[in-house]
């Protein structure tokens, strides 16, 4: 945030309290001080004693008060003296500088405006005025990652994924809940969803070879303008939950790609479970053991083609025939046939998501 405001109110500090009062930042150099001869200098040692606590303490004839929103503090407020007169006007001014630093992020922070916007927390009708206060160019291509720890140390991702996006003017990442990491980034035009799980990808593996940490992350559609923002998290959320439920051992799950099964989590549980019933009509689907649905599976990912799945479960061709002979006298459905096929392979999907039970957004 900028200087300005905290300059203006040690100034007027300074008048009623008689003493030389400033603000130092997070590396100990003083950004604001009521004498201006002093803005710019740095005592590293003040550094050192703000990280160690949020408490008072006192070094070179001053007092200190660290403040700020962060685990580390931000700030640190300072008033000439060791008295206690001086540790209350430290006090005072923390408290006062504090609430001038979280008026000024609400109102200026891009970061935070972002966070609002993906959140819904922003009226559409002043997301317009806010972007324009900010010099926020809102009509450039933008996409939202939901980054979602499964898997972690004692190493913040949140730290990592910042430092894999340094450009704050450009990318932006906030915590929503302890374990979901937000990511809105500005891609160019030309980007294709397959970039986009690309980097996906890297921010994955970045995270479990470096720092032994598992992610899974879910991604949005690209958007032109911050107001679909908050639609583009929405997908994020709704790719991560529905690989969940469809492709559980998938790492980067994109909503460009969840095809059909995009449609299946918007069915309603009792329609169905009513199709369940009209497809197994001569019998459950629960009457098929392991081997036979394992065998389904590989015949539907070689594209109903019997010769190159027999290859591939290294069983004879007559042998697979024989199993789906099995599975057409079970069901009634032949997959070697195009519709049958397409039939079994939905009431698989609808089986899977009646099992999963899954959270609807």
């Amino acid at each position: 945030m900028s200087n300005r405001p905290f300059q203006t109110l040690v100034v007027q500090m300074h008048d009623s309290i008689d003493a030389t009062v400033g603000v130092v930042d997070e590396t100990a150099t003083i950004i604001a001080c009521s004498d201006t001869s002093r803005v710019g200098t740095t005592n590293e040692f003040v550094s050192l004693d703000m990280n160690e606590s949020g408490d008072l303490f006192i070094r070179d004839g001053c007092t200190y008060k660290p403040f700020g929103s962060r685990t580390a503090p931000d700030y640190a407020v300072f008033v000439e003296g060791t008295d206690e007169s001086a540790a209350k006007y430290a006090d005072i001014l923390a408290i006062t500088m504090s609430s001038i630093k979280q008026y000024y992020d609400e109102k200026y922070d891009r970061n935070n405006f972002i966070k609002n916007v993906v959140l819904d927390n922003i009226l559409p009708g002043d997301i317009v005025v806010k972007a324009r206060e900010l010099h926020f160019n809102a009509e450039i291509s933008r996409v939202v990652f939901l980054i979602r720890i499964v898997s972690a140390n004692d190493i913040s991702a949140y730290d990592v994924i910042q430092n894999l996006f340094p450009d704050k003017s450009k990318d932006f990442v906030f915590n929503i809940t302890e374990t979901d990491i937000v990511l809105v980034k500005e891609i160019k035009s030309t980007v294709e969803s397959k970039d986009l799980e690309k980097l996906a990808r890297s921010i994955a593996d970045t995270l479990s070879s470096e720092f032994y940490t598992r992610v899974n992350v879910g991604i949005g559609t690209s958007v032109v303008g911050v107001r679909d923002l908050a639609r583009s998290f929405k997908e994020a959320q709704m790719a991560l939950e529905v690989g969940k439920v469809f492709d559980t051992d998938k790492v980067i799950c994109s909503y460009d790609n969840l095809g059909i099964a995009r449609l299946i989590y918007h069915l309603p549980t009792t329609l169905c479970e009513t199709f369940l019933h009209e497809v197994f009509k001569r019998g459950s689907i629960e009457s098929l053991d392991h081997e036979t649905l394992f065998t389904i599976q590989r015949f539907f990912e070689n594209n109903l083609n019997v010769s190159e799945t027999s290859r591939k479960l290294f069983v004879h061709r007559n042998t697979l025939v024989y199993r789906l002979e099995k599975i057409k006298k079970l069901t009634g459905l032949d997959l070697r046939e195009f519709d049958h096929a397409i039939i079994f392979k939905i009431a698989l999907m609808v089986k899977k998501y009646l099992s999963a039970n899954p959270v609807k957004f």
